[in-house]
C-alpha cells in the first residue's frame, strides 16, 4: 500500500501513478490497455449486495449471459485472490432494482487464488437517460478488497448503436472495455472481461477523518464525503453518486477524470471543498458536521 501525507505532496507524485505497460499520457488522460480505465459509478449503486454468482430471476425474458474473468495484479500476470468483485445492472426492461431486499440483478463474489470471477447473469439493455439520451447497454463493476487500488468502472458491449452517442461509453478511456461476445450450444451469450488493476493510492487514515462529513454546498445541496475502502464517495442529498480516488494535491478524481473534488483546511479545522461536475458544473461548500471517532 502506497500512503500519501495529505497536506505536502503535490498532484505531480499522483501525475506518475498507475503509468503501467501499455498505458499512456496523451496530455490530457492516460489511454491504454492497463491498468483498466475507470468509468462513473452512476446513481444506481447499492452497497451490500448478497455473495452469489447466479443473479438469473425465475420467468426472465432477458437473454442468459455468462459474465467472467479474472483480476490481476499491475502487471497483468499476477492473479489476485479474494479481491470482492461487485455487479449490478437493469432488468431486460431497462429498470435498475433500487429498492427492494431482492437486490434483483446485483451480487457480489471473491475470487480465488485463480483470480477468477463468474456470473450468470442475464444481458443487460439500453434505456433512457433523459428525453434525448438513451444509455447503451452496460454492467456497472466495483473491485475493491486487496492490496491494490479499488476500481470502479463499466462494461459496454460491441454493436450497441447508442455508444457513439454516450458520453462514457465513447470516450477514449472506454475503448478497451467495449466487448465482443460468444454463444454456448444452448445459445446463451458469453462475455469475458479480464481486470488489471494499480497500486494502491490513498490517503492515511487521520487526513481522511479531516475531510469526511457533510458539507453545505453553494447550489443548496448536502453533499456527504465518506470513506468506503480506499476511495471517497460523495452522497448528494442523500443518493450515492461518485466515487473517487485520491490524486494528490488534496483532491480526488473520478468518473472518468470528470468529477473532482479538492479540499482545503483552514485555520481552527473548518474544511472547504470544491467540486467540478464536468468543465460547467462547479460548487464550493464548507463541512457543516464531522463524523464521530
Amino acid at each position: 500500500m502506497k500512503r500519501r501525507d495529505f497536506i505536502h505532496h503535490s498532484s505531480l507524485i499522483a501525475m506518475s501513478v498507475g503509468v503501467f505497460g501499455k498505458i499512456k499520457w496523451n496530455g490530457r488522460y492516460y489511454v491504454g490497455e492497463d491498468p483498466t480505465t475507470t468509468d462513473i459509478l452512476g446513481p444506481f449503486y447499492r452497497p451490500g449486495a448478497p455473495i452469489r454468482t447466479d443473479l438469473v430471476q425465475q420467468g426472465t425474458k432477458g437473454q442468459i449471459l455468462h459474465f467472467s474473468g479474472s483480476v490481476f495484479a499491475k502487471d497483468g500476470k499476477t492473479p489476485l485472490n479474494n479481491s470482492l468483485v461487485e455487479i449490478w445492472h437493469c432488468n431486460e426492461d431497462g429498470v435498475y432494482d433500487n429498492t427492494s431486499d431482492q437486490y434483483i440483478y446485483r451480487a457480489a463474489c471473491k475470487t480465488g487464488k485463480d483470480g477468477k470471477y463468474h456470473f450468470k447473469t442475464i444481458m443487460p439493455v439500453p434505456y433512457p437517460a433523459g428525453p434525448t439520451a438513451t444509455r447503451p447497454a452496460h454492467i456497472h463493476m466495483r473491485v475493491s478488497g486487496n492490496a491494490q487500488q479499488d476500481l470502479v468502472t463499466q462494461v459496454y458491449f460491441k454493436g450497441d448503436e447508442y455508444i457513439a452517442k454516450d458520453d462514457s461509453a465513447s470516450d477514449p478511456q472506454s475503448l478497451n472495455r467495449i466487448l465482443g461476445s460468444s454463444f454456448n450450444d444452448k445459445n446463451e451469450r458469453i462475455v469475458k472481461f479480464d481486470i488489471v488493476l494499480q497500486d494502491e493510492y490513498v490517503l492515511d487514515d487521520a487526513a481522511f477523518k479531516k475531510i469526511t462529513g457533510l458539507y453545505e454546498m453553494s447550489n443548496k445541496t448536502n453533499m456527504e464525503f465518506y470513506r468506503q475502502g480506499d476511495q471517497l464517495f460523495v452522497k448528494v442529498n442523500g443518493q450515492i453518486m461518485e466515487a473517487m480516488d485520491y490524486k494528490g494535491n488534496n483532491s480526488f478524481e473520478g468518473g472518468l477524470g470528470r468529477v473532482k473534488a479538492v479540499f482545503t483546511i483552514i485555520t481552527g479545522g473548518a474544511v472547504k471543498a470544491n467540486l467540478s461536475l464536468g468543465e460547467k458544473m462547479k460548487f464550493e461548500g464548507n463541512k457543516i458536521l464531522s463524523y464521530p471517532n
